[in-house]
């Protein structure tokens, strides 16, 4: 079934939500989808990028949970209880802490902050950190804007930026590239 990816509704700076309610495309709850989207997308380019076969599967994981997290803030709070919409569960996240867990019993322990940098694979893992914590504060904003985010969705992203930080540690471990500790200037 072919179908065009144009409607040419949201050429005005409108778009509607799961359950039909129009809001500007400037709205909060559009700004935490779409960079939660942005991370989905970021992680793609991560899979693409990492040799290790365990992580690029988990990452496939990341993207389905990303997505779920996506249908709820797409969701008008309002409607969403008549609504059946994929949930994280806390399951997912302990996934995350598991192997956060994992990596951390290989890799040496942190002795200063690190700069992000050291090979292209390492840089877009923090790159998609940073999205993370970007996507994170969105979702904060939306919620204290009584905008009702799911509890779990602020608790994995927060999990998520972690895992990303381990992996790209871990990544660096494996493939034997130290990292660039920070040295702040002094005088």
């Amino acid at each position: 079934m072919a179908q065009k990816i144009y409607t040419k509704t949201g050429d005005k700076g409108a778009t509607s939500l799961i359950g039909g309610t129009k809001v500007p495309k400037s709205h909060l709850r559009i700004e935490a989808y779409g960079t939660v989207d942005e991370l989905s997308s970021f992680i793609g380019l991560c899979r693409d990028l990492l040799t290790d076969a365990a992580a690029r599967d988990l990452l496939a994981e990341v993207q389905d949970r990303l997505f779920t997290m996506n249908a709820s803030l797409a969701c008008d709070p309002v409607k969403e209880p008549k609504m059946r919409i994929p949930d994280l569960k806390e399951e997912d996240i302990t996934l995350l802490e598991k192997e956060m867990d994992r990596m951390n019993e290989i890799i040496p322990p942190m002795k200063s902050f690190i700069l992000p940098g050291g090979h292209p694979v390492l840089s877009q893992l923090h790159i998609a950190r940073c999205v993370c914590r970007r996507a994170e504060r969105c979702c904060v904003r939306l919620d204290q804007e009584s905008e009702e985010v799911e509890p779990i969705i602020l608790k994995y992203l927060n999990r998520l930026s972690d895992y990303l930080f381990v992996l790209a540690r871990y990544t660096g471990h494996q493939m034997n590239i130290a990292e660039i500790p920070w040295k702040p200037r002094i005088n």
